[in-house]
């Protein structure tokens, strides 16, 4: 594994597990560790400036996640992206957010609608910069707070333990997938802005929709991911 983890904040909030377990899982989704990538508990603590105990509690959760693959008296590597991963993923998103985008649509103040304006204004600026981390962070972010403004963070704690894989994917299909989803992140604001659940639940129902074809063009383009 070359140098790609920069040191840990020791002052930061959050523990330095989690800080490992957040960092891994971002390099883990860009595919700045791609599939196949050999991780050292020793060196990743090295070069992040921790012990190996939060690299050893970070590996783990990200086992259970099907990211990487933990092997005893072998060595531990970054997972293909799975197939069935995505598709159960998808189903599982499909679901919560469908539900969700109704209950938005009666629970949703101005202010709320005002702030997911902002991230989506935002994303345009990422689009057009070419920053495909900060899209992607953007969307996560807009999908969470949907969630969190009508009352059900834990909908998309449930998401999030199930999306890493279908976020693989969607993150290599960003050179050109980016401007549907921007596009449809407005659908979805719009039905949500003015109070037709049902009409955000079928946007947010399309948004989801396309990673089949994303799949399809992944392998036929880069099936080594897999």
């Amino acid at each position: 594994m070359s140098q790609l983890l920069p040191p840990l904040d020791a002052h930061h909030p959050r523990s330095m597990a989690d800080q490992v377990y957040d960092l891994l899982y971002e390099r883990i989704i860009n595919l700045m560790l791609p599939p196949g990538t050999k991780l050292s508990e020793a060196e990743v603590a090295a070069q992040l400036g921790v012990s190996r105990q939060p690299v050893r509690d970070a590996f783990y959760r990200l086992s259970q996640l099907g990211l990487i693959h933990i092997r005893p008296q072998r060595a531990t590597t970054v997972a293909p992206i799975s197939k069935d991963a995505i598709v159960q993923a998808y189903f599982i998103r499909s679901a919560l957010e469908e539900a969700t985008m109704r209950v938005a649509a009666e629970k949703l103040e101005p202010v709320h609608i005002t702030a997911l304006q902002d991230i989506l204004n935002r994303q345009e600026d990422a689009l057009r910069a070419n920053d495909k981390t900060g899209f992607h962070a953007l969307d996560d972010q807009f999908h969470h707070d949907i969630c969190t403004y009508a009352g059900l963070g834990f909908g998309w704690a449930l998401i999030k333990d199930n999306k890493g894989h279908m976020d693989r994917a969607r993150y290599l299909s960003l050179s050109f997938e980016a401007p549907r989803a921007l596009a449809e992140h407005h659908d979805i604001l719009n039905a949500l802005r003015a109070g037709d659940g049902d009409g955000a639940a079928a946007a947010v129902k399309t948004h989801l929709s396309h990673i089949g074809d994303i799949i399809d063009w992944i392998q036929a383009n880069q099936p080594e991911v897999f």
